[in-house]
């Protein structure tokens, strides 16, 4: 994490010592965005790699400071720990209350929200509104297991308030920095964002008690995850001169 920071902070200061900047009209942009990760520390013993879908407002300033809010929702198809095994028969089956086998799937949900800032270093002359774009944010990140139920049968030990003895809900404060390419179009209007996305969350399970293991995790865990975002932007130019929008 250390590391991470430094090379955020040593890369700010080295560009804005390389690229002398002009003054430009403030901005307000609303961006969205998909991103894929890799789940790294505790996050990769309950996961795998899973997708982003995000969505952020910041405002920029003449200067080209940013500061902003963000909000994301993660998905992924792979739970490695089966947290229903002692529900299964010795076949592996769940059985509904028909005494058939229910189609019971696990999937992971998350979320992070939080608030950031930073700034974009202008690279050509002729776009200053276009650059290298760093940024470091500080928010909450949460995590569980989606117990998916089978649309034709009912588990009755997977009722809405016994699935949360083994959704394995975690949350806690993270980190979160951001960097890559920022391209705003003067002409088509055309805007988006590239780079890397990095979270370092310090989480915990906020469950009472896992039925499957019957114990409460009390565990301090590091959940990180580390991937590409793209996002597509609207971005919307402030005149205070003439307190006009352009967009």
């Amino acid at each position: 994490m250390k590391i991470c920071l430094f090379i955020i902070l040593f890369s700010g200061t080295t560009l804005q010592m390389l690229f002398a900047q002009k003054e430009t009209k403030p901005l307000i942009q609303t961006h969205f965005a998909y991103g894929f990760y890799l789940p790294f520390a505790d996050l990769s013993n309950d996961f795998a790699n899973h997708s982003e879908l995000n969505i952020s407002m910041d405002y920029m300033s003449p200067r080209q400071f940013i500061f902003g809010t963000q909000g994301s929702f993660f998905f992924g198809e792979i739970v490695k720990n089966d947290v229903l095994a002692n529900l299964r028969t010795a076949e592996g089956f769940i059985i509904g209350n028909d005494r058939n086998v229910a189609d019971i799937q696990l999937r992971q949900r998350g979320n992070y929200i939080g608030i950031y800032s930073g700034k974009l270093f202008s690279i050509v002359e002729s776009n200053q509104r276009s650059g290298i774009r760093a940024t470091l944010g500080l928010g909450v990140l949460q995590h569980k297991i989606r117990i998916q139920d089978d649309p034709q049968r009912i588990v009755p030990q997977l009722s809405a308030e016994y699935k949360k003895g083994y959704d394995r809900l975690t949350n806690g404060l993270a980190i979160h920095p951001f960097f890559g390419y920022q391209h705003i179009d003067k002409e088509n209007n055309f805007d988006f964002i590239a780079g890397i996305s990095y979270i370092h969350a310090f989480t915990q399970n906020r469950r009472s008690l896992n039925f499957d293991t019957q114990q409460k995790d009390n565990r301090q865990r590091t959940d990180v995850v580390l991937g590409i975002r793209i996002a597509f932007s609207l971005t919307f130019i402030l005149n205070p001169s003439t307190s006009e929008i352009i967009y």
